[in-house]
């Protein structure tokens, strides 16, 4: 079963590599169940680690390089078929734990994590949480977004900062962890559409 999955994300980082919008977002869309609203772009070389347990909204656009993480920890019931369930989940997603919102845009080369590994753990454990990234957001170039984190409507994250915990809406944070630096307009009514060509 682990080699289909793992065969599966590597076509889905083969895809990354098409120099056209149109044919990635087709592919995107019906065959790796990514759930991706009207006008927004995916450009090229996005990886994804299950990617129809990601959702983006319309006129978002997500830059070059990106991570986009779309698992959760699944907890087998003693018997159930795991052929089957993985089969279920691709075919409609019950849950997807990488929400994007509406005319959101996150730059290049950023990482967004829903899985990590406990550290204090005697096995290594996997733990995870949902992301919620809301509506206006703006992510600078490589950021990286750990799990559980909420990132509020119209907010601002700086280039390089590492996201550990909530961002509120309407604010600018940077560093690492990032932090508050200021707060942003609320007065936000642009429409965001913009793909770069063969990217």
């Amino acid at each position: 079963m682990r080699y289909i999955i793992d065969f599966w994300v590597l076509l889905a980082t083969l895809t990354g590599y098409i120099p056209s919008h149109t044919i990635r977002l087709f592919l995107y869309r019906h065959f790796f169940r990514v759930k991706i609203g009207k006008d927004s772009s995916i450009h090229w070389l996005a990886r994804f680690n299950l990617p129809s347990g990601v959702s983006i909204g319309h006129n978002t656009i997500i830059g070059n390089d990106a991570f986009l993480d779309g698992r959760s920890k699944r907890i087998w019931k003693k018997g159930e078929n795991r052929l089957v369930g993985y089969l279920k989940n691709f075919l409609n997603p019950g849950a997807r734990p990488l929400i994007i919102g509406n005319n959101v845009s996150i730059a290049g080369e950023v990482r967004i994590y829903t899985m990590q590994h406990d550290i204090d753990s005697p096995d290594f454990e996997e733990v995870g949480a949902p992301v919620v990234i809301e509506d206006y957001v703006v992510i600078g170039t490589r950021v990286t977004i750990l799990p559980g984190v909420k990132i509020g409507k119209g907010a601002v994250v700086g280039s390089g900062a590492v996201v550990t915990k909530n961002v509120e809406p309407y604010t600018v944070v940077g560093g690492v962890p990032a932090q508050f630096i200021r707060n942003r307009s609320q007065d936000l009514r642009y429409t965001l559409k913009f793909a770069r060509l063969f990217q």
